[in-house]
């Protein structure tokens, strides 16, 4: 991640720091996004603004990696990911705890990995 892109996405960053998912809504439009953008992906709008969500999510996919990418995530193997949709509209890719399952209800936790904070989701509780 260059300079620039580190900037324009510290506000995601700092939430995770603080154990917040947050997302931008584009202030035209309403529409939501997980990537930090310059536009709105929609409308193409720029009065974009960052929220909070409540860290709740539907699962929409998921895989379980055997192979790390990198050195970085070769601790975790083997580890499960998956993308959810956020009930707020946004879709987001995250660890999540094994044996999710597509369409289960899940909610939003932290850890940390090598300095950093990622997001892993967990089912919820009944």
């Amino acid at each position: 991640m260059n300079e620039s892109q580190g900037a324009l996405a510290a506000p995601f960053v700092e939430g995770l720091a603080r154990q917040v998912l947050r997302f931008q809504s584009c202030g035209d439009c309403g529409s939501p996004q997980t990537l930090a953008r310059y536009a709105c992906a929609n409308c193409g709008g720029t009065r974009l603004a960052w929220r909070d969500a409540c860290g709740r999510a539907t699962v929409h996919a998921v895989t379980v990696v055997s192979r790390a990418p990198s050195d970085a995530f070769r601790a975790l193997v083997p580890y499960t990911l998956v993308l959810v949709v956020l009930d707020e509209g946004p879709r987001l890719m995250a660890h999540a705890a094994a044996g999710v399952r597509i369409g289960e209800r899940v909610s939003a936790t932290f850890f940390a990995h090598q300095g950093r904070v990622l997001v892993r989701f967990e089912p919820e509780r009944a």
